[in-house]
């Protein structure tokens, strides 16, 4: 469904709930593809939350692909808004405020728990280096999308998929049997474009079924929604590092905050989910040293428990004074990652 003619929304600096817009847009954030600007004072954290209103043949699914989101996030985002029938005229968030993963940031980064991929450009430039963000899928529970590092080894448009016989298997299980060789087309699960991975089997690819994007539900295989994946493929270059985290809560600075930023951690991740607490003070901590900080730990301790996926202010900072000579004041520098 094409949202044209609502593309509106109404930003609100909700400091109150301890929600802020941070970060720089270099484009209107409801532009096809908004590209983002890491600025000094906002090094970790880029975009915007937003309101918009649903017309009457509205599902959630339609707002998320309408804004760049996936279905978990803005569900996530809208936990009491009909998924189905949300009715005409409901006000839904669009979560598009962002803490960038602890990762290099360099080319491409995907952090699964957080179903979103961050494609940087600008390495090695002095001008302020930008990015773009795009939902994403991921494997299911036993079909786990691999971590570590990797380069995108080649480029394809128009992919036929040749499915493994494990999938086969699994489809002929249900009575779906699929062919040694499916060609391009509008049938073909693996979209238009794909960019292949070191990774072996595994790429970066579009789908037949757009409305699938923000779930679990490839075979590992990252997929994108179908005008994405040619935007990345038409910027990025075989050679491009990717690395891929799993990150499920997120710390960063802007302009004088603190942010945390906590999703619910992947089903096989046992350990991701004992003792939460104490890994998040860890990362806060590790992320303002040298800082003087003020925290809120009863904020803290309810993005932990109630994770929706958007940053919320947890504390402020500010460079500590050091003393350089007798008579003497000066600022230690704002640590970067």
């Amino acid at each position: 469904m094409s949202r044209s003619r609502n593309m509106s929304t109404r930003r609100h600096n909700w400091a109150g709930a301890l929600w802020l817009l941070a970060g720089s847009v270099a484009a209107s954030a409801h532009a096809v593809e908004p590209v983002f600007v890491i600025l000094p004072d906002s090094p970790d954290v880029i975009g915007e939350i937003s309101l918009t209103t649903t017309m009457p043949d509205d599902t959630i699914l339609d707002i998320a692909r309408a804004y760049g989101q996936g279905y978990r996030e803005i569900r996530l985002a809208n936990p009491k808004v009909d998924a189905w029938l949300p009715g005409d005229g409901t006000e839904v968030i669009v979560p598009g405020l962002y803490v960038l993963p602890d990762a290099p940031r360099e080319g491409i980064v995907i952090n699964v728990a957080e179903l979103r991929l961050y494609y940087f450009r600008g390495r090695g430039s002095k001008e302020p280096k930008r990015l773009m963000t795009f939902p994403i899928s991921i494997g299911r529970e036993e079909w786990v999308t691999p971590k570590g590092v990797t380069r995108v080894v080649g480029k394809v448009k128009d992919p036929s998929w040749t499915p493994p016989e494990s999938i086969r298997r699994e489809h002929a299980a249900y009575g779906d049997i699929l062919p040694a060789v499916v060609p391009p087309g509008p049938d073909n699960p693996l979209g238009t474009h794909a960019l292949r991975l070191g990774l072996t089997g595994y790429l970066i690819h579009g789908t037949d079924k757009p409305y699938g994007i923000g779930m679990r539900v490839t075979h590992g295989c990252i997929r994108m929604y179908p005008k994405d994946i040619v935007t990345m493929y038409e910027a990025t270059p075989v050679g491009t590092p990717v690395h891929i985290v799993n990150q499920p809560f997120k710390v960063g600075l802007a302009h004088g905050n603190i942010y945390l930023e906590v999703h619910p951690h992947l089903e096989e991740d046992v350990a991701a989910a004992a003792d939460q607490y104490t890994r998040v003070v860890d990362k806060i901590l590790s992320r303002t040293a040298g800082l003087e900080v003020e925290l809120s730990w009863p904020e803290i301790k309810q993005a932990v428990e109630m994770p929706t996926g958007i940053p919320r202010i947890v504390g402020n900072f500010r460079e500590r004074v050091v003393s350089t000579a007798p008579g003497v004041r000066g600022r230690s520098p704002l640590a970067q990652n």
